[in-house]
């Protein structure tokens, strides 16, 4: 399902940059969309049942677009995703379009968990260092975990950056080991 939901998504990103859409704005829309599909387990029945007339679905869906404000491409990408009858996977699409979207725009998205809340100045050091390690501009979110004892863990990506106590032991005990 991962690859129908990729494809799905790479032909909203291609719209979205070759119509120059704004991306963010694009991003907004399409998460608002897919949180009202996932909340509202009527909706999703509705819009995926086959019984329900074609043209009484598009015209929910039209009223939906309207009310959160969406655009003309948002709506014919929910009208192509009901007539696929995608719309159950609107959610791991909208994910998969903000990767896409990321990767195409050069953005880098970080997940910084530490023992304690960042600084800006701190948190201004880690932008910069992330950004110089991936050559992309970064994307951060923070978190904390008081299980940590001090230090903190970066995850770009699938590549981890343990900059712990704990991590900094653990390598501390295989030398050791090793040694």
């Amino acid at each position: 399902m991962a690859a129908i939901a990729g494809r799905y998504a790479r032909a909203f990103v291609e719209v979205v940059l070759d119509m120059r859409l704004d991306p963010g704005k694009a991003l907004q829309e399409l998460n608002d969309m897919a949180g009202l599909v996932q909340a509202n387990g009527e909706l999703k029945v509705v819009l995926e049942n086959p019984a329900v007339n074609q043209r009484q679905k598009l015209g929910l869906v039209d009223a939906i677009i309207a009310r959160i404000g969406g655009s003309r491409q948002l709506r014919n990408f929910v009208a192509v995703l009901v007539d696929h009858r995608r719309i159950g996977q609107i959610h791991e699409i909208a994910q998969q379009f903000r990767q896409e979207l990321n990767e195409r725009l050069g953005i880098a998205e970080a997940n910084v968990t530490s023992a304690r809340e960042l600084t800006r100045d701190e948190k201004e050091l880690l932008q910069r260092e992330m950004a110089f390690l991936t050559g992309k501009k970064v994307e951060t979110s923070y978190s904390r975990d008081p299980d940590l004892l001090g230090g903190a863990v970066v995850r770009i990506g699938s590549t981890i950056y343990d900059g712990s106590v704990r991590g900094q032991l653990r390598r501390i005990r295989e030398q050791i080991a090793a040694g």
